[in-house]
């Protein structure tokens, strides 16, 4: 398997790694660590991880970043021709150039897991910007006609069978690629420890930091709500808009008078600690780079229902019709501060029945890709 971060953690990748290493197969992550700031090789649930530290290099939409992957790719590529794997297993389209070359040399089947549409992270921060809107373009033909080389290709998401909105199973499907859908679902927590509170009530962000607007909003709709009823807030993850989202929430915390916790990178087994105390989860994102409307599920939706917690996501998108259809929260408009506030509080003291529906699509992966080998 290839991904382009430090997988430290990424839910996706981790959990199709552990899915394949349980039946059988001997999987290893090689994982990009841009902030070199992970072990370089790890051993876990049955595979491993080797972390590439080949100098230090931003997220986001930078030249920077581009020169780094470029040398993660040029790496990686040496490492597999010189003991080929029977399977390249390609997360996201900014590794499928590494999937083509190899299964081009070696005759290694070449399996693309799209997690998102990754040519929208070009419009991140300026989406109305026509020079990023052509690098998106370019991006997305690319992506595309690699996408094609590939003998299955995985996505994350797919139309509901009574549904309205569309899945990235549908965009490929309408460029003429065929997938098969596993959601970023992950296992049930059956044994949840909550903490016990007197008063008060908790709302979280846990995850990728990646821009600021998501949390502007989440401030005005926090303004909305009478000061004594208004939440704490949690926020937990590293990103490239960590520090200004960090310097804003410090902010408006003390001008809302609100109980403020912050902390940055998080590894999977944290994750039962963070949401301990949590009342609600907040997981909504700018729909104008495309992604979230075009059918992207964000895990915080359901790792949030995994504990048995409700989601207040964006309404009129895939998303928000399973949160809707699985009663795992409530979609609410972008940009509409009073229904966001609405949403919240209809959220607190409500419970989620999480459900593991993930399993029959962990299983099709499994018999797929065997299908291959």
């Amino acid at each position: 398997m290839v991904v382009t971060n430090a997988c430290s953690p990424d839910p996706r990748v981790l959990r199709s790694a552990k899915v394949l290493s349980s039946a059988g197969h001997d999987v290893t992550i090689h994982a990009f660590d841009r902030n070199q700031a992970s072990q370089m090789s790890e051993s876990r649930d049955g595979f491993r991880i080797m972390r590439y530290h080949i100098g230090t290099f931003s997220y986001g939409a930078k030249w920077s970043t581009l020169k780094g992957k470029r040398a993660f790719n040029k790496t990686v590529i040496s490492t597999l021709l010189a003991n080929p794997p029977h399977c390249v297993y390609c997360h996201d389209a900014d590794t499928l150039a590494i999937g083509v070359k190899v299964a081009n040399k070696t005759g290694a089947r070449l399996v693309y897991d799209m997690h998102d549409l990754h040519h929208t992270w070009a419009l991140m921060g300026r989406p109305r910007s026509l020079l990023r809107r052509a690098v998106a373009r370019t991006m997305e033909r690319t992506a595309l006609n690699r996408a094609k080389r590939a003998d299955l290709v995985v996505t994350s998401s797919g139309k509901r069978v009574n549904g309205i909105h569309s899945g990235f199973k549908e965009y490929l499907g309408s460029n003429g690629i065929p997938s098969i859908v596993v959601e970023n679902r992950p296992y049930v927590q059956r044994d949840v420890q909550k903490t016990v509170k007197n008063k008060g009530w908790t709302v979280a962000y846990l995850g990728r930091v990646r821009e600021l607007t998501s949390f502007e909003w989440l401030i005005k709709a926090i303004e909305h709500i009478p000061a004594n009823q208004r939440p704490d807030l949690k926020v937990a993850g590293d990103g490239v808009a960590a520090e200004a989202v960090h310097q804003l929430l410090l902010r408006e915390a003390s001008r809302l008078g609100i109980h403020l916790q912050l902390s940055a990178a998080f590894e999977a087994h944290d994750l039962p600690e963070l949401m301990a105390d949590v009342d609600v989860m907040y997981a909504m994102y700018e729909p104008q780079r495309g992604n979230i409307m075009q059918g992207a599920l964000p895990v915080k939706m359901f790792d949030a229902a995994s504990f048995g917690i409700p989601t207040v996501v964006n309404s009129d998108c895939l998303m928000g019709e399973i949160c809707l259809e699985e009663a795992l929260g409530v979609p609410a408009p972008w940009g509409d501060p009073e229904a966001i506030s609405a949403a919240l509080l209809s959220l607190r003291g409500t419970n989620v029945e999480p459900t593991d529906r993930g399993l029959e699509q962990q299983t099709a992966l499994i018999a797929a890709v065997e299908s291959l080998l």
